[in-house]
């Protein structure tokens, strides 16, 4: 009886590796079709305006905006925008990228992440945060994408990324997290973190809310790149 149960066994595991498998490549499918389908489209950056970025590390995307401007002061809502670098100079521009809060603070890289955690993200979610970098000046590259926008869009886009900050009561103090890379400050956001809505969908619909080209679902990097050119080169390329 024990020998016969042990191919019954392994059809089971079979079955539920193959539907893993299936619902994988499902969900990569749906987000590269997802990404594709276009919003704002025939925009053209202006001659004018405001400098952002877009970066990547390949899994990750976040907005680089800079830290004081006519449209917005975001020493005002993000403490660390005011405090030196470790190199001691003052920071000019930050990235604002969204997360799940325990991956954020306790997991380094892909290879320290816990299968529980794993699980518990792709099946409930969890806590967000928003990650904020500090960088003085930051120069283009592959990974770090410079977008030109107008005034009035970039308006638009501070006001789409405030809708993931708290609001506090004047006597309130904003509540700072550190992780792992200690040049990194996390911030408490509103939603949740989930498979729907990751790091890279919500860097895709601040950017699509202020009228700028993009994907209708981003959940992976790559979903959000391809519509930002890089630099001298063309969205895509």
């Amino acid at each position: 009886m024990k020998y016969k149960s042990i191919p019954a066994l392994r059809r089971v595991i079979g079955a539920v590796l193959a539907l893993l498998a299936l619902v994988v490549i499902g969900y990569l499918v749906a987000a590269w079709v997802g990404s594709t389908i276009p919003q704002n489209s025939g925009w053209t950056p202006p001659e004018d305006g405001v400098d952002i970025m877009v970066e990547t590390n390949g899994a990750h995307t976040s907005i680089i905006v800079p830290i004081v401007s006519d449209q917005k002061d975001w020493r005002e809502i993000f403490p660390s925008a005011a405090r030196a670098v470790p190199s001691g100079t003052m920071p000019t521009h930050i990235a604002i990228g969204y997360g799940e809060r325990e991956v954020f603070l306790h997991v380094p890289t892909w290879g320290d992440l816990k299968p529980g955690t794993a699980l518990r993200i792709a099946t409930v979610g969890g806590d967000a945060l928003l990650r904020v970098s500090h960088y003085v000046r930051p120069a283009p590259s592959e990974h770090h994408r410079p977008l030109r926008i107008t005034r009035d869009q970039y308006a638009e886009l501070v006001a789409a990324i405030e809708t993931a900050v708290p609001d506090l009561s004047p006597e309130q103090i904003r509540e700072e997290f550190h992780g792992t890379y200690v040049d990194d400050t996390y911030y408490r956001a509103l939603g949740s973190y989930t498979m729907i809505n990751t790091c890279n969908t919500w860097v895709g619909d601040q950017l699509a809310e202020a009228g700028i080209p993009m994907g209708l679902w981003t959940p992976l990097a790559g979903g959000v790149m391809k519509w930002i050119p890089e630099p001298g080169g063309q969205a895509g390329s």
